[in-house]
């Protein structure tokens, strides 16, 4: 690694410290309102979503978007919404979720 890249990857960590240090250290006189608070309760699932919604639609980069029956990650990803949204629990969906992905892709070869 050079040492610009170094640099870079030292600063990004100084930054992600002095923010999340800065919330723990001040963090309980910070009072957010009740609709700032709920829109926090979203960001999560936002996160993961901008996460895995790429990984499911585009498994391979250089075939572009694949939404069929195909891909494997697609199904994966589809089987864990709906075992998630039956069950609401999340050891079952993880479970059940790779079991259909493994189980896809042994099946399309």
């Amino acid at each position: 690694m050079s040492g610009f890249e170094m640099l870079l990857i030292g600063g990004m960590a100084v930054i992600t410290f002095a923010i999340r240090y800065g919330l723990f250290a001040v963090g309980h006189r910070v009072r957010f309102s009740p609709w700032m608070t709920q829109a926090l309760g979203f960001v999560p699932v936002a996160v993961l979503t901008a996460i895995i919604a790429p990984a499911m639609l585009y498994p391979d980069p250089a075939k572009g978007l694949q939404v069929s029956l195909g891909n494997a990650y697609l199904v994966g990803g589809i089987a864990a919404i709906l075992i998630a949204a039956c069950f609401r629990n999340l050891l079952a969906t993880v479970i059940g979720s790779l079991v259909v992905f493994f189980c896809w892709r042994w099946w399309i070869g």
